[in-house]
């Protein structure tokens, strides 16, 4: 599968997903890979997680750079060596970058219902009221998606999802969020958007996913 969808998120901005439906030795032909890749690929457990590693590299190839050009700093937080800033995610059937002339964090969610179970510990309740339980699920993933999108950007050692980042109230229509990071005696701003990514060929048997962007905002 080629190139699933391109979002420009702003003139600063664009998103990148692939949707992984070629096997590992297709992916494997493809892309172009460094020693170091290699090894730490090939040290993965899970064929899922090699592949989504490749499909990354397949995006970056897409986008004019390959594997050579990315490098990841002691905290693990990938970088371009022209100086685009760059986030990864990746989630079961679906990889994603975004690059950027500013600091971004991306992140993309299967929507399953298991995020209601672990919702107390990362969010405020009160954003599921009067909520039908699929839209529950929906909005729960979009919460997490921003505290996971938040930290990437920050990437700082002590950051809490549940005592740290607070998400303004927002409607699942809306697509768009704010949020606040409290830290270090500092309160950061955050614009977040999100929308919902639905698979090629979409049917009963295959989940939904959700993608969420975090930027620095006024």
């Amino acid at each position: 599968m080629p190139l699933f969808k391109t979002i420009h998120i702003n003139n600063d901005t664009t998103v990148f997903l692939w949707e992984i439906t070629e096997d590992f030795n297709e992916l494997f032909r493809q892309a172009s890979l460094k020693d170091t890749s290699l090894a730490r690929m090939e040290n993965m457990k899970s064929e899922s997680h090699q592949k989504g590693f490749l499909s990354v590299r397949m995006l970056l190839q897409h986008c004019g750079y390959t594997d050579f050009d990315l490098f990841y700093d002691e905290f693990g937080k990938p970088h371009l060596n022209d100086g685009t800033h760059i986030s990864i995610s990746h989630s079961f059937d679906f990889s994603a970058i975004a690059l950027s002339r500013k600091n971004i964090g991306i992140d993309i969610e299967q929507i399953k219902e298991k995020v209601l179970r672990i919702a107390p510990r990362f969010m405020e309740m009160w954003h599921l009221e009067n909520l039908s339980p699929e839209d529950q699920t929906k909005k729960a993933t979009v919460i997490w998606g921003t505290k996971e999108a938040i930290f990437k950007v920050k990437n700082e050692v002590g950051i809490s999802f549940s005592d740290h980042i607070f998400e303004k109230d927002f409607l699942l229509s809306d697509k768009i969020c704010k949020a606040e990071l409290h830290f270090n005696n500092q309160i950061e701003n955050f614009d977040i958007c999100f929308e919902e990514i639905i698979p090629n060929g979409s049917n009963t048997e295959k989940q939904n996913y959700m993608l969420i962007c975090a930027r620095h905002g006024k």
